[in-house]
């Protein structure tokens, strides 16, 4: 009972507090659905470097813990770099909004190959398959999502050997197995690190100097 009434002080649920930002993951999951269906018009951007990707079942298994392996890396950065979480949650947000738009107007689909065989990977496959339909691809939330993770980390001070190896490693796992499960194409990975970049270059460069200098402007006329 002492244990518990240690966890539940106030103190410690108001450090713990900011963790509840990550319920918009659930809010943003639940919007996905309203586009992961064909509209009137429906474009391929597969090419002759996809078609020559082979499929590769086992990477299945990366492409299906992505979600917890973003999880993960905000919790991470929760207890080590808070201005990293913050930045990782709202820059998420506003690529997946971002996303959705994007899908509402070009929406994107790759085609299939028939999965063979009763393995463990052929049937974590066609669930990846029967659970995620083969539309809102341009650009990828996989990828922008797991690029995302290695942008913070690049401008954290907490990097270090470990942790680049363990997340850069992951997230380009990630982003490969979106190719060779013939989830994503090629410009589908470009999209997502184009849209990060810009996001991060809006959010984190320009948008802080402009505040700045109008905060300076305002200081200079009182």
């Amino acid at each position: 009972m002492p244990s518990i009434r240690k966890w539940l002080d106030r103190d410690r649920m108001t450090f713990l507090a900011p963790l509840l930002l990550m319920l918009v993951f659930p809010v943003l999951g639940y919007l996905y659905k309203a586009f992961n269906q064909p509209t009137d018009q429906v474009y391929s951007l597969v090419t002759s470097f996809d078609e020559a990707t082979p499929f590769l079942k086992v990477f299945a298994l990366p492409y299906s813990i992505w979600i917890v392996y973003i999880y993960i890396c905000l919790i991470y950065f929760f207890f080590k770099d808070r201005t990293s979480y913050y930045r990782g949650i709202l820059l998420y947000t506003l690529c997946a909004l971002s996303c959705y738009m994007i899908y509402s107007m070009f929406q994107t689909t790759v085609p299939r190959p028939e999965v063979l065989g009763n393995d463990v990977f052929s049937q974590l496959m066609r669930y990846v398959y029967h659970r995620d339909q083969p539309f809102n691809c341009f650009p990828s939330i996989h990828c922008f999502s797991s690029y995302l993770m290695i942008r913070l980390l690049s401008a954290s001070p907490i990097r270090n050997k470990v942790n680049r190896v363990l997340i850069y490693g992951m997230s380009t796992t990630i982003i490969a197995s979106t190719l060779f499960v013939k989830q994503h194409v090629l410009w589908d990975v470009i999209g997502a690190v184009t849209l990060v970049e810009v996001m991060y270059l809006l959010v984190v460069v320009v948008l802080p100097r402009t505040v700045g200098a109008r905060a300076r402007q305002r200081g200079l006329d009182a």
